[in-house]
């Protein structure tokens, strides 16, 4: 019998098959007429229009880089603040999970209004990867060896001195994997913002230009490229990951903020903290327009957002017409979302029972997730056209794979002592998995939930805004052709609200499940 191939030649070998696969689908016109090139038409469209390409490649790569350099900068910088006080850490809750769940598509034209030049690319960049950098330096130095941590204590040692020689060491894994993950999202973000007006150079701003060609080859050109670019920074880190730690490891994003002990604070003080982590993130809002200069008829502070909605002379058109796009958002947003969850868990599943498979299945998947979501969008365009199939295909495809993910570490990370015991008594492997293996990983269930909520939303938006003509995404679009500020401010308002609402109800579930079950929570 032959030798299985070894891992890195079976994926060049799944590779090559999807390649060819691509190539004869494309070439014979099976996909929407052409809507899906063949590979090599797409390379040729490559080298024919690469002159037109350093320029855009390098103002990406700039702005990312740039907002790759400061958003982790100000992580690592904040992760080791929250780490030494638990009460920063508390009162930067609100601020963090805004972050978190802030849709990139709502701020980008704030941030286009309000910063010049190549800040708005930048600043997008920044926030894409703040939150993930910052979750990874907590949890590392969090879980560092509490020993070592004693032992240089008992020699006279401060806390930095613990922090330095013990904590941030133990906490490199688990940073480096952060950064890993936060690579590709600065693209994301400086491709935004390129998309929603930042600028003449960028991939974004020539994926913008174009549209309406009918030149499919050239979309699939642009797209392929930005993928490269985001698939080559994750690499990088996994690399460098590989050579620092000796192998890399598969590492899951917690997106639950971590719970403080309050138990030893009086109610008084329990209280302010609590009012100051909702009115922080209002008080960084109105710091941001003040810092910035912009025209109050530009900029809106929170209470200019009120009186637009609510007390200005077109506050009942304003209201109207948000709520029509909340009521065409939202219901394909949950829809997005739990078709999302599912095939994330029936993947999840699946990856124990017929491994190889899923194994062949991942390089798509990957691309997907590095693809930007304004580079695939045009692109799902060209083949499903612009209907709701197209809203949920873009919904699905940017929340399946972190879900997938998340609950395939949470299905491997079960004791198998646990799982022999049913197959002791005789048990097939699906009662196994219903009885064992599934319970066992519900906190890892939750914590693919609280992923898909902002990603969701996301892709909704994005899928609204560039081709069905319907929801906020489409009314964020309009606002900014009709100058309508007040709109763009409050849909961008709106939008990062509903993402943290939906992320605490699903926290606020998780723990009453958990809790009942006997079990522990994420955070």
């Amino acid at each position: 019998m032959a030798a299985e191939p070894k891992g890195h030649w079976r994926g060049l070998r799944n590779a090559a098959v999807l390649l060819l696969i691509w190539e004869i689908v494309g070439r014979l016109d099976l996909v929407a007429g052409g809507a899906l090139p063949g590979f090599s038409e797409i390379v040729i469209r490559l080298y024919e229009d690469w002159g037109d390409y350093p320029r855009h490649i390098w103002a990406t790569v700039y702005a990312s880089t740039l907002g790759f350099l400061i958003g982790n900068a100000l992580g690592i910088g904040a992760g080791v603040v929250f780490a030494m006080s638990p009460t920063m850490l508390r009162l930067f809750r609100g601020v963090n999970i805004a972050v978190f769940a802030l849709p990139p598509i709502a701020i980008a034209p704030i941030l286009v209004l309000t910063l010049s030049g190549m800040a708005p690319r930048i600043a997008l960049a920044a926030l894409g990867v703040y939150f993930v950098t910052m979750t990874a330096t907590v949890i590392g130095l969090s879980q560092a060896d509490s020993r070592a941590t004693d032992v240089i204590r008992a020699y006279g040692g401060s806390r930095w001195d613990a922090l330095r020689l013990v904590r941030f060491r133990g906490a490199l894994p688990s940073i480096l994997a952060g950064l890993r993950v936060a690579a590709p999202n600065a693209v994301l973000g400086a491709i935004l913002a390129e998309f929603g007006g930042g600028g003449r150079w960028g991939l974004g701003a020539y994926l913008l230009g174009s549209l309406g060609r009918g030149e499919p080859d050239r979309l699939w050109g642009i797209g392929l490229v930005a993928t490269l670019i985001a698939g080559l920074s994750y690499a990088g880190f996994a690399l460098l990951a590989s050579r620092t730690l000796g192998a890399t490891r598969a590492v899951t994003l917690n997106t639950a903020v971590p719970e403080t002990d309050t138990g030893n604070r009086s109610l008084a003080v329990r209280i302010a903290l609590t009012l100051g982590t909702i009115a922080l993130p209002f008080i960084m809002w109105w710091g941001f327009i003040k810092l910035t200069g912009v025209p109050d008829l530009i900029s809106k502070t929170p209470w200019g957002v009120v009186q637009y909605l609510f007390l200005g002379p077109t506050a009942e058109s304003a209201q109207s017409r948000l709520l029509a796009a909340l009521a065409e958002t939202l219901p394909i947003t949950f829809v997005g979302m739990a078709a999302g969850l599912l095939f994330a868990f029936l993947l999840a599943i699946s990856s124990r029972f017929f491994p190889r498979a899923i194994e062949a299945f991942l390089p798509v998947a990957l691309v997907t997730q590095t693809m930007p979501l304004v580079a695939l969008t045009p692109l799902l365009v060209l083949i499903l056209g612009r209907g709701t199939s197209l809203t949920l295909w873009v919904t699905i495809s940017v929340t399946f794979f972190p879900a997938f993910v998340t609950l395939a570490q949470g299905l491997a990370l079960v004791p198998r002592s646990a799982e022999d015991v049913p197959r002791a008594y005789g048990a097939s492997r699906w009662t196994e998995m219903r009885m064992v293996t599934l319970p066992a990983s519900l906190p890892y269930l939750f914590a693919a939930t609280r992923l898909t909520v902002p990603r969701a939303l996301l892709g909704v938006m994005i899928a609204e805004w560039l081709a069905t003509g319907k929801g906020l995404g489409n009314l964020l679009n309009q606002s900014r052709g009709f100058l309508d500020y007040g709109m763009i401010w409050t849909v961008a308002a709106v939008s990062v609200l509903l993402s943290v609402i939906f992320y605490q109800l699903v926290v606020i579930v998780e723990k009453r499940v958990l809790r009942r079950l006997g079990m522990a929570t994420a955070e």
